[in-house]
């Protein structure tokens, strides 16, 4: 499957979608968007992607944001995402809000709607309130498209997003081999395009590339690498990471694995049980700011996947993720756990990094330090 092109192509893909159902389209900026209820209601949840273009336009409208941030503004108001019919901003990034923010007061026939999700997810008010918030959004999304949004609409759009996100994790237990059937790069577009496709199209071209991989032949023998931080609109890193003879076996990315890692239970209340699975999914920084349980996941799933070593890849002015790098890195380093940390910005400084993570890589090649396969048993 070329999910690369797919992501390339993604604008095309929306507006025949509109020609071809007559539905609505929805870009979102964040992954906390609970998507099940825009698709309840026949319209198609599009995540808005950073594409790095020349920019002299959004330096006038926000400063000093990070460059997906820029990014994303200066295609709003380059008409970029002409089709997209409405916009929504899910309680996240303040630096993303910006971007909402710009869109919302350049284009005013659109659509748009600010959603509150607790930065507290913890806290046992949040699930009431999150379902409050999800009840004003059915009845907007209601008036928008002329439709009643029915418990049956909600069932249909839960079930499809469930076999989505067990279909993704399907994918992601067949990297955890030895040796994987698919690359770092092929899983990160792989992502990308999933968030820009409906997710019942999606689908049936997951179930055909599980086929595809279960009967390919695994990867060559590589360094096993985990992708900490800031969100990714690429896979640069991935495939730079793949030339010098090293391979992303798992993330820990809003947009990668914390996208799908848990799914929606179903219950009678239809949006509590959505409020609940949004809540419950691995944290953003922002949203794990009491009891930092980001550490605990990053190290399980280092462990799950055998990594030997991390990569942590901030963006620029990503303050979400400059508040609790303290906490990620003592974990990795109380667990032995080898990590190279490194700021990026939309356009992979090639030259530079490929030098540090050469230099990383020769640290984890077998026999130059204690480190490598702490994972594996000792050999008698």
């Amino acid at each position: 499957m070329d999910f690369k092109k797919m992501v390339a192509d993604r604008h095309e893909y929306a507006r025949e979608w509109k020609k071809r159902t007559g539905g609505k389209v929805m870009g979102y900026f964040e992954t906390y968007f609970p998507e099940e209820v825009a698709y309840a209601a026949g319209v198609l949840p599009v995540r808005i992607l950073a594409e790095h273009e020349p920019d002299a336009i959004s330096a006038k409208w926000i400063y000093a944001c990070c460059y997906p941030v820029h990014d994303i503004t200066n295609m709003f108001l380059n008409g970029r995402y002409d089709y997209v019919d409405g916009i929504t901003n899910t309680e996240g990034c303040q630096w993303m809000y910006n971007a909402f923010e710009v869109a919302m007061n350049n284009n005013p026939k659109l659509f748009s709607h600010y959603l509150f999700l607790p930065d507290y997810p913890d806290a046992w008010t949040s699930k009431d309130a999150l379902r409050s918030e999800l009840e004003v959004y059915r009845k907007r999304m209601e008036d928008w498209t002329g439709r009643t949004v029915t418990d049956a609409d909600l069932d249909r759009a839960i079930d499809v997003y469930n076999q989505n996100r067990r279909l993704l994790r399907r994918i992601y237990e067949l990297r955890r081999a030895d040796r994987p059937p698919l690359l770092g790069s092929e899983a990160m577009y792989m992502m990308l395009a999933n968030q820009v496709m409906d997710k019942a199209e999606m689908n049936v071209i997951l179930e055909k590339y599980i086929e595809e991989l279960e009967n390919r032949e695994p990867c060559r023998d590589m360094i096993r690498l985990l992708l900490i931080g800031s969100e990714t609109f690429d896979a640069q890193l991935e495939e730079l990471a793949e030339k010098l003879g090293a391979n992303f076996v798992v993330d820990e990315l809003d947009n990668g694995t914390s996208y799908c890692w848990n799914e929606v239970i179903p219950q009678k209340d239809r949006l509590m049980a959505i409020s609940l699975r949004y809540l419950a999914r691995p944290h953003h920084p922002l949203k794990d700011n009491n009891w930092r349980r980001r550490p605990q996941h990053i190290f399980e799933l280092a462990e799950d996947f055998h990594v030997d070593g991390a990569v942590i890849a901030k963006q620029v002015y990503c303050h979400p993720h400059g508040t609790d790098n303290y906490a990620v890195w003592k974990i990795l380093r109380e667990r032995n756990i080898p990590y190279l940390y490194f700021e990026r910005n939309m356009q992979l400084p090639e030259e530079e990094f490929t030098l540090k993570l050469e230099s990383f890589l020769n640290m984890l090649r077998p026999g130059l330090t204690r480190l490598v396969g702490w994972h594996k048993p000792l050999e008698l």
